[in-house]
Parts: structure tokens; sequence; C-alpha cells
């Protein structure tokens, strides 16, 4: 099975699990508070970026299972770290503005840019 269908898979059944600590949200709020999570949005965020990253992944594992090892990469590395950039923000919001934060976020936001653009090329003069 194609790697970025497996890391897919993954990130899916991940998103998917992270769906019982959503619904802590609703039914015991307080349980979330006692974790120190401060914004428990950012936790839906993370849910939902986990199953559409991994959605993602398989789509174009299973589309163009002999993409280059570069783009390959790109999508892996985007595709994981994108998500897990709001999981910091659920204990602390204001971590979005210090700079090793800003400067994950544009690096991962580039390797998924680049990571989709290459595999949409790839794909269309195949």
């Amino acid at each position: 099975m194609d790697l970025l269908v497996r890391a897919g898979l993954c990130l899916l059944a991940t998103g998917a699990l992270l769906g019982w600590v959503v619904m802590l949200r609703v039914a015991f709020p307080d349980l979330l508070r006692r974790a120190g999570v401060r914004s428990p949005r950012r936790l839906l965020q993370l849910h939902i970026d986990l199953i559409m990253m991994g959605l993602i992944l398989i789509a174009v594992g299973l589309a163009l299972p002999g993409l280059p090892d570069w783009n390959r990469a790109a999508l892996l590395f985007g595709a994981v770290v994108n998500p897990l950039l709001f999981l910091p923000l659920a204990f602390r919001e204001r971590w979005s503005s210090a700079l090793p934060y800003r400067a994950i976020t544009v690096v991962s936001f580039a390797a998924m840019s680049a990571g989709t653009v290459g595999a949409a090329v790839q794909g269309l003069t195949a």
C-alpha cells in the first residue's frame, strides 16, 4: 500500500478518535478545563483538519502512486504539521504570535502548497 495512503489512514483514524475529545467538550466541559484546555474550539479544528488532511493523502496516494519522493515528503510534512498547529493553541492562544510558531506555520503551509500543486501538475501531465 502506498505510503501516502497509509499515512492518510492514520490521520483519518486519529481525527476520528479525537471526535471523542470534542464530545467531552459538550458532555463534560470541566474535564477539558481541568486538563488545561483554554480554547476547546481549537480541538474541534484539529479534529476536522486531521480528517481533511487524511482524506487528501488517501486521495493523492491512490490517484498518483508514482508521485516523486520530494512531492510525497512535502505532502506528508504539511498534512501532519498543519493540523498539529491547532494543538498548542488549545492551551495558549497567545503562542500563535511567537516567532517559532509562525515560522513552523509558514514552512508547513509552504510544504502543503508545494505538495498539492506538485501533485496537480503531476496528475495533469501524466
